[in-house]
């Protein structure tokens, strides 16, 4: 694809005077056409502040010899729509954003894209376009917020979540509560901890296709702006050079990004989005793989919520790269890839140290020898599971305990505060999957609530559904076949004992295939009946998660 299509040649005068008519001069209608995807909106505090990324990308563009053209895409706030029907909405829209801006910007003939992300499915989503447009494109997110502060301690969005199940336990009083509500999120930006939209800003960073810097410069900071700025120019290089996503987001690209995913300890919604990206790609993630890099990759990082750091003082640490450097050090990478500097990993690693060893471990001395999330299987997910294995309690680790069993992520609310749930139970969420929520709804609200009641290193929590980055605790989710789907997780009753091992990758529902063949004769698969719009049809064409609940197979 290129502008010369669109604006070239006697017969597209009337192309012309369109371009004409949003005020642009000839001067500027001759050089190339550089979209910039803006996902800045006034309801999501990640994407508040990208109308000045957006205006420093536009600067930068134009200082580098292209013509900047701005472009919305959509973002949901994942805490805002956190539980309550909202949630639904969360997750298909990361196919939205890949489409909506696949046609503007083909039906539009840019020459090459800067996106401008920050918040849970727009990274991924706008990674899925970029690899379906495959012009010359970059990335630059808006940064993560700066942690908040209570009692002296740092503070993140999951503590925020806690404190409501401490409140409802009388563990804290209201007082207590509003100090939280107010102090918690200070800054604009993308929450403090190792959640989704920083795990994805991180590794848009090892995919190659965002500058040093990228997951981890505080969005309040001057030094993202300028990061902007150089982004908009570094566009213009990739043009220059024919350097397009699908040279940059490789196999062993992706190789490399599982492999930092596993020393970082990202979210589990990594592994619905890398497979996505990948798919995009005309690459084949298989989540067997995941375990088998995180068997050799070391996990290095305990930020928020797995321990008490936070995006900035990883930042401070040295950032990605500094991670890189030590993954390196034994060989654990492909640094012979393309980046969007125009130059290998290997070049850009250069210089990049690692300042801080209580936030970065060194290699030889990490938090553990394997990798921060655990894929398993067994016959409740003969598909595979997916666990946040740096976040989980040592004595959860392993873990038996009889089922307490809810149909819906309000039921389970319900239970939890109701005191249903008792130490040493497996908590069983189901018909929450990709097709049967539909829109696989994050479950941070049960999980912290258990968390928040002191339950999180007694109880484990099992899903059909997803999590938030800031779930901590044994909380499996991405069950997979779903129950919708006629998935084991839809014949668990109550009191059904499950062992759970996640150093082994094993979870098993302890009842018989006799028993199991006889509940699938005499309980029926429920299906919700008022499903409308966008989401019916999403509902349709939806994989299951252990594919990315992608819908362009």
């Amino acid at each position: 694809m290129s502008s010369k299509a669109m604006k070239e040649g006697f017969d597209k005068a009337p192309q012309r005077s369109l371009l004409h008519a949003l005020g642009l001069t000839n001067e500027e209608i001759e050089k190339p056409l550089v979209g910039i995807v803006s996902s800045y909106n006034e309801i999501v505090p990640g994407h508040m502040n990208l109308d000045k990324i957006t205006e420093a990308v536009k600067m930068g563009v134009a200082m580098a010899g292209g013509t900047p053209i701005v472009f919305p895409a959509i973002a949901v706030c994942d805490g805002i729509a956190m539980g309550h029907a909202g949630m639904r909405y969360s997750l298909v829209t990361r196919d939205l954003i890949a489409d909506s801006t696949e046609a503007m910007a083909l039906a539009h003939a840019f020459d090459a894209l800067v996106m401008i992300p920050n918040c849970d499915k727009n990274v991924p989503g706008l990674l899925m376009a970029a690899a379906r447009i495959n012009v010359p494109t970059i990335f630059v997110s808006g940064g993560p917020m700066l942690a908040g502060r209570i009692d002296g301690h740092k503070t993140s969005l999951s503590s925020m979540f806690e404190a409501v199940g401490a409140y409802q336990a009388g563990k804290i009083d209201g007082k207590k509560l509003k100090e939280y509500e107010l102090n918690t999120c200070p800054t604009c930006g993308s929450c403090s901890g190792m959640y989704t939209a920083n795990s994805h800003n991180c590794l848009t960073e090892v995919l190659g296709m965002g500058l040093a810097g990228n997951g981890t410069i505080p969005a309040v900071y001057s030094k993202r702006i300028e990061l902007a700025k150089h982004a908009g120019m570094q566009v213009m290089e990739l043009y220059r050079q024919n350097i397009r996503p699908r040279d940059i987001m490789t196999k062993e690209a992706f190789h490399n990004a599982v492999t930092a995913d596993m020393a970082l300890g990202c979210s589990t919604n990594s592994m619905l989005h890398l497979p996505a990206i990948a798919n995009e790609c005309g690459i084949e993630i298989d989540l067997k793989k995941v375990n088998e890099i995180s068997a050799k990759t070391p996990n290095l990082c305990h930020l928020a919520p797995a321990g008490p750091t936070y995006i900035e003082e990883l930042d401070a640490a040295g950032g990605v790269y500094a991670v890189l450097n030590e993954l390196d050090k034994k060989g654990l990478l492909y640094t012979d890839v393309m980046t969007c500097t125009g130059k290998t990993l290997k070049e850009n690693l250069v210089g990049h140290i690692n300042k801080n060893p209580e936030v970065i471990r060194p290699i030889d001395k990490p938090y553990s020898q394997t990798g921060g999330i655990a894929v398993l299987y067994g016959n409740l997910a003969p598909d595979g599971c997916v666990v946040k294995r740096s976040a989980v309690a040592e004595e959860m680790l392993v873990h038996e305990g009889p089922a307490k069993v809810y149909n819906s992520e309000e039921e389970a609310i319900k239970g939890i505060f109701g005191k249903e749930v008792k130490a040493g139970d497996v908590v069983v969420i189901r018909y929450e999957g990709p097709a049967g929520g539909p829109g696989m709804r994050e479950m941070l609200s049960p999980t912290s609530a258990i968390a928040g009641m002191g339950l999180d290193k007694e109880v484990a929590l099992i899903t059909d559904g997803r999590f938030s980055g800031a779930t901590r605790g044994a909380s499996i989710g991405h069950v997979s076949p779903e129950a919708v789907s006629g998935g084991t997780i839809a014949y668990v009753k109550d009191g059904d004992l499950i062992a759970i091992d996640i150093p082994n990758h094993t979870i098993t529902l302890k009842v018989s295939e006799e028993e199991l063949a006889k509940r699938k004769e005499e309980m029926p698969i429920l299906k919700k009946e008022n499903v409308t719009g966008y989401l019916k049809r999403y509902a349709k064409l939806v994989s299951s998660a252990d594919k990315g609940a992608i819908i362009n197979r």
